[in-house]
């Protein structure tokens, strides 16, 4: 069987599940995850206060992560991007590793209501083990800035539906 080096990218809001989605989608051979909120979280520790140190420190490592994306879809490997892609500016970026490795795609849609999502930022806050333990204030912050992928931006879209409030 051959393997077709590929980039997964994740949409969707604060505990839409899209770590869930990228830790499974990790487990497959010859695929490396690479977590925006765990080199954040170890580049920056308490630098991430604001939406504001959030997008200043995203775009510093974006910078640096563009290129290594690019030489490991190039050399064969697939990524999981578990970088929010949830503005088309952000997706910009990726569709650029996208252009330049010429690797394949998949943009994995995760859009559940808001309910759903605040019932798991709550358990996830609870049990602790996330990088970053966002509010319910900034949840509803990020969320004004989530834009679905759109046709015309030409991404190979998987949508996946919600099968109850509990599932993370």
């Amino acid at each position: 069987m051959t393997h077709i080096p590929t980039l997964h990218m994740l949409c969707g809001k604060i505990a839409a599940g899209k770590s869930t989605l990228a830790n499974q989608l990790g487990q497959a051979p010859r695929t490396v995850l690479i977590s925006e909120d765990e080199w954040l979280a170890a580049l920056f520790p308490g630098q991430l206060n604001t939406l504001d140190d959030y997008i200043a420190h995203s775009r510093h490592l974006r910078t640096i992560m563009g290129p290594h994306v690019t030489g490991l879809l190039s050399a064969g490997v697939s990524v999981v991007l578990d970088y929010p892609a949830n503005m088309v500016r952000t997706r910009a970026w990726m569709r650029e590793i996208i252009r330049t490795s010429g690797a394949a795609h998949v943009m994995h849609l995760l859009d559940p209501p808001d309910a759903v999502c605040l019932k798991r930022l709550r358990k996830r806050n609870a049990q602790g083990d996330h990088a970053f333990a966002a509010t319910e204030a900034q949840f509803h912050q990020f969320a004004k800035f989530f834009e679905p992928p759109r046709p015309e931006e030409g991404f190979e879209v998987e949508v996946h539906q919600v099968i109850g409030a509990d599932q993370s």
